[in-house]
């Protein structure tokens, strides 16, 4: 027992004398006189890191996540203010200094670490001279000044040195100067005016030509994908001059017509004879028949949907590149009752199947404008609303457009479409019980139920339309954005071709002719650093839908405009946020014939004036781990003369998402912070049974 308690002892005695040589944690590291430089920046270029909370430290002392303690290293110290001045000189500060200052608590075994800055003036550019291109056409020269910072109200940045150089290389790699090349620039500190001037030598070499294309084949289906057709993706002309730009848009081509699993178009420099160059394309030629089944995961309607679906494929169809698809599909657009009852005949069951034909190839008469000819019919199923069958074709034209432009896609289509709707009598019974009590409270003399029973619920229409959608991605990232900015410009008339075939023919048209404008654009605004995982986003989308012959009530259900869902105001449901005013004037006592006359058609959901708008802070917690924060605003109304600010829906969550390779999956908890359609206050609630929406989603909500 003695030598048990002697043992004890001895371990309590060398755990004190290790606690004592411990060094002390560094619960805080703190700046100031950073008045240009953020202090997150600055966290991130120096050693010495701020230990993390408890909670972190505790789940990492038995899981993989969270984070170790960190203790103060005072040799880090040096280097860490060096660090910053360099930071500093970087960005334009020359007359910078930083000194650190800490403090260690003993009894609590803890330290601070405290950075004092003092920024001084900024730095701006007075000049930036470039060497070594007087042989360069000026033509040439004057895209490349144009693309190189001197405005003397600059700031000055090695970032931004690099960039317009990178500009000036890549703008003369463009025009055949292959082999350009250039000396790290020389920068002239002007410390009396705090000024720089910049000189930067360029060694353009020879102008290349294209002297030919060589072809080399590999793969399965090599033998099946000729030569000519290769080059005439690629597009590229013996005869002209280099452009690395050319090389990348043939390789990108390549990829597109899904023939080859590699692709390569590159220069041979050891081939050059004079200023000859040739250029290869390398490929590697995959099967040419697919058959692929699919687990269907998407976010058509503002919905998720969970399904399945299988695809053939015959690549090079008809030769040209030319690819045929045969696809057929199946989606539930709710997972939770899906999951509960996967039975399309169960009325609480919403979804869609789908079956489409399409053809597309890359060039049209000889220009590239990848055009694709679809053949399609849907069936669509909405809870407790209606059934939906619609069958159509689709002609669609997308324009490659020149490099340097600020439009960055062009779309341009044709689409007719046969559809027809069979209405729920609870669906009916509800919208007549919704306008009696509008119109006359809750005292409703007509028999609802006979009404009901009586009319025709069966809607058909035929519809045309012709579109164009303009958009400019301006953002640095596809998936995760964090700078920049998009647009977007649908226009859309309906039915204007086949009103004017029939008025040549002599006939009556009684569909309506209307034309549909949506608006929409996202921004990424600068809440947080350029090098931080986090964003914050904003977006805005408007459309509107006038007929100008007509009744716009017969305008079909899926040109009209819908809120609430996953990528729309998240306190909602899909479709749920609908014009409440129909503009139905029914009699007191209305005729079967009157209300199939009517208010079929009025009840029909959708808008035909749209507002909605978000903001959301999107941040990286570990890894491939992300949350976020967003509110939501928007509705839909029967005009834009309806639009009232009281009528405005908002909501407001939290998300969390899973950035996967190939997008990010995301769960959001949505809340009705205000409801139009039931203005009681947000705490007298029920807070998940009258407030929560649940959605699950891929890729972000814009």
């Amino acid at each position: 027992m003695r030598k048990r308690i002697v043992i004890l002892l001895a371990l309590i005695l060398t755990n004190l004398y290790a606690q004592e040589d411990k060094k002390p944690e560094l619960v805080d590291v703190e700046f100031s006189g950073n008045k240009s430089i953020s202090t997150s920046e600055l966290e991130s270029i120096i050693a010495s890191k701020e230990s993390p909370g408890w909670i972190s430290q505790f789940l990492n002392s038995f899981t993989s996540f969270g984070a170790e303690a960190v203790y103060f290293d005072s040799t880090l110290v040096p280097s860490d203010i060096a660090n910053i001045k360099s930071f500093y000189w970087s960005n334009g500060f020359f007359k910078v200094d930083a000194k650190a200052e800490s403090v260690i608590d003993t009894a609590a075994n803890e330290a601070s670490l405290h950075f004092i800055i003092r920024e001084g003036p900024p730095f701006v550019f007075n000049s930036f001279q470039k060497n070594g291109l007087e042989n360069v056409p000026d033509e040439f020269l004057d895209n490349v000044d144009g693309q190189v910072i001197t405005d003397s109200t600059t700031r000055y940045s090695d970032l931004l040195v690099s960039n317009k150089i990178g500009l000036t290389i890549n703008s003369l790699r463009d025009r055949g100067y292959m082999l350009i090349d250039t000396e790290p620039p020389t920068v002239n500190i002007d410390t009396s005016h705090n000024k720089v001037d910049i000189i930067t030598d360029f060694n353009p070499g020879q102008r290349y030509v294209v002297s030919e294309l060589r072809v080399n084949k590999t793969g399965v289906g090599s033998n099946l994908v000729e030569d000519k057709l290769l080059k005439g993706l690629v597009d590229v002309q013996p005869g002209s001059y280099y452009s690395y730009y050319a090389l990348r848009r043939g390789q990108s081509r390549l990829y597109q017509t899904n023939l080859f699993t590699s692709a390569l178009v590159t220069a041979i420099t050891a081939d050059t004879s004079g200023n000859y160059v040739p250029v290869v394309i390398n490929t590697d030629v995959g099967l040419l028949h697919e058959l692929s089944p699919e687990i269907i995961l998407n976010n058509e309607d503002n919905a998720f949907n969970l399904g399945l679906g299988i695809g053939f494929q015959r690549k090079n169809f008809l030769g040209d590149a030319r690819k045929l698809t045969v696809s057929a599909s199946s989606a539930a657009q709710s997972i939770t009752d899906f999951l509960s009852t996967a039975s399309l005949h169960d009325t609480t069951i919403y979804g869609y199947a789908d079956a489409r034909v399409v053809v597309d190839q890359q060039f049209l008469f000889g220009r590239p404008i990848n055009t694709t000819l679809e053949t399609y019919i849907t069936f669509q199923k909405r809870k407790l609303e209606y059934n939906a069958r619609i069958y159509g074709t689709k002609l669609s034209f997308d324009f490659e457009l020149p490099q340097h432009t600020y439009i960055t896609s062009l779309i341009a289509y044709m689409n007719w479409e046969n559809s027809k709707y069979v209405f729920r009598d609870q669906y009916i019974l509800r919208g007549i019980e919704s306008y009696y009590t509008r119109q006359m409270g809750t005292d409703i003399t007509v028999n609802l139920d006979s009404l009901t029973q009586q009319i025709n619920k069966t809607s058909t229409s035929n519809n045309a339309v012709i579109g164009v959608e303009i958009g400019a991605n301006r953002s640095n990232d596809l998936l995760f954005p964090t700078r920049g900015y998009t647009l977007s410009i649908l226009l859309e008339d309906g039915n204007t071709l086949p009103y004017l075939a029939t008025k040549i023919g002599g006939g009556n048209f009684n569909n309506p002719r209307y034309y549909k404008v949506l608006f929409s654009t996202s921004g990424y605004l600068p809440f947080y650093n350029s090098k931080s995982k986090s964003a914050f986003g904003v977006k805005f989308k408007t459309g509107y839908i006038k007929a100008y012959g007509g009744d716009k009530f017969d305008i079909p259900l899926n040109q009209r405009f819908y809120s609430g869902g996953s990528n729309s105001i998240r306190g909602w449901r899909t479709r749920e946020l609908v014009p409440d005013n129909y503009g139905m004037k029914l009699p007191d006592n209305p005729t079967s014939e009157e209300i199939e006359s009517i208010f079929l058609r009025g009840i029909v959901p959708g808008g035909f004036f749209m507002m909605e708008g978000s903001l959301e802070t999107r941040n990286r917690l570990t890894g491939i781990i992300g949350s976020a924060l967003f509110v939501d605003f928007g509705n839909t109304w029967n005009n834009y003369t309806d639009f009232r600010f009281d009528g405005v829906a908002v909501a407001a969550g939290f998300g969390l998402r899973l950035y996967s390779e190939f997008a990010p999956i995301r769960v959001d908890f949505g809340f009705k912070i205000y409801d139009p359609q039931d203005r009681r206050n947000f705490f007298g609630k029920k807070i998940l049974q009258e407030t929560f929406q649940f959605h699950l989603g891929i890729g972000e909500a814009f």
